[in-house]
């Protein structure tokens, strides 16, 4: 009977690459090849378990995902095992879709670029005094973010409401990052508007359902 490899096993015969484990067959001499070699097999165990109907479509088989690691391997040749880790946990964190060789060249070069988590970058927008624009925000994103999610919104909504919409300008905007795109810095300003009149029950309803409808979330 004829037998059929599990697409999930260890790449034992793929030349140029080793499986995932650290036994003395992985080893090629190279400490410096050996370690970015283990490093490639966490990163795409990391996007598989993130992306995982997007990484089977994309890989469906043995050979498929082979010729892939060999592809990245070669591709992320100027990055060092830690680089290669964080531009996939980079990707985790800001994209929902799997990254291309290219993506991932991007995000290993230009790093985190100081960005906060999106619920430190929440709980900034919420707690910064105003005039927002004055406030030395530890990223424009933060700043960009909470504007686009509507300061007043973000105040006067609880957090199970306001924090999703908030999450998806942030989101977006750091993908826009990513793609090389530069924010530009507050302008800082005298005063801002003065503070609505606060919004009844019902208004506040309307107004998250119309941004959640907009942000399809």
């Amino acid at each position: 009977m004829a037998s059929h490899k599990n697409p999930d096993s260890p790449l034992t015969n793929a030349p140029g690459i080793p499986p995932s484990g650290t036994s003395s067959q992985t080893q090629t001499g190279n400490p410096e090849l050996d370690a970015r070699k283990r490093a490639l097999n966490e990163v795409f165990g990391l996007l598989k378990l993130a992306y995982h109907n997007q990484f089977n479509a994309a890989f469906p088989d043995v050979q498929t995902l082979n010729h892939a690691k060999r592809l990245w391997l070669e591709s992320l040749a100027g990055f060092s095992p830690e680089e290669m880790v964080a531009g996939a946990k980079r990707a985790i964190k800001y994209s929902e879709y799997l990254p291309t060789v290219h993506k991932m060249l991007q995000l290993c070069a230009e790093g985190d670029h100081g960005l906060p988590d999106p619920r430190a970058a929440y709980r900034e927008a919420c707690n910064a005094p105003s005039p927002k624009a004055n406030h030395k925000w530890s990223h424009p994103a933060v700043y960009h973010a909470g504007r686009a999610a509507d300061w007043f919104f973000l105040a006067n909504n609880p957090e199970s409401s306001a924090y999703p919409v908030f999450a998806s300008h942030y989101k977006k905007i750091c993908e826009r990052l990513m793609a090389g795109e530069s924010l530009p810095a507050p302008q800082s300003v005298q005063l801002e508007h003065q503070a609505a009149k606060p919004l009844s029950k019902e208004e506040n309803a309307k107004k998250l359902a119309e941004l959640r409808a907009q942000l399809k979330i």
